[in-house]
């Protein structure tokens, strides 16, 4: 059976993370050690902060965010098909590891391999965190295929040279 890897958020489970309240909290914690954090988004916050050497906050903050939501993040349709998939699975996600992996085990749900955001030293649309993945499964990337909600999870796919799956 081709070995599968699958985003969380929109993809297993929908996290009812409050991103606006994540990001004014960031927000707040930047300028606190004299980060001007500007109009960035969440996403534009992160780059301003691995720029200025507070990745550790970005990930503190918007990590326990993501924390809380997954303590009771609702199960979508794909998480039947991971149960029931008899070969290798993974999880590559743009949320936190810690985040991922409370989600899973909220919904028994086990994985080879989980790669989050705070994993390796990048995050997707980079490579990186999917190739991580795959080699932790033990699989060539050919091999597999990524299931994804995002543009990003696509262009993640891409780059690293696997096979992409939209959800339906």
């Amino acid at each position: 059976m081709q070995p599968v890897v699958y985003d969380l958020d929109g993809t297993l489970v929908s996290l009812p993370v409050d991103w606006g309240a994540a990001r004014d909290d960031l927000a707040a914690d930047l300028r606190g050690v004299g980060v001007d954090p500007g109009e960035r988004d969440l996403w534009g916050l992160l780059e301003l902060a691995e720029t200025e050497g507070h990745r550790d906050r970005f990930e503190a903050v918007v990590g326990e965010h993501e924390r809380e939501a997954a303590r009771e993040a609702p199960a979508l349709e794909l998480v039947e098909e991971l149960r029931a998939h008899p070969g290798p699975v993974g999880v590559c996600s743009l949320n936190s590891e810690a985040a991922c992996r409370i989600a899973l085990d909220r919904h028994g749900l086990d994985a080879d391999a989980v790669v989050g955001r705070d994993s390796v030293g990048s995050y997707k649309p980079d490579p990186e965190p999917l190739l991580s993945t795959l080699s932790a499964m033990d699989v060539e990337g050919e091999a597999a295929v990524f299931v994804g909600d995002s543009e990003r999870d696509r262009v993640t796919a891409e780059r690293a040279g696997v096979p992409f799956r939209w959800v339906e």
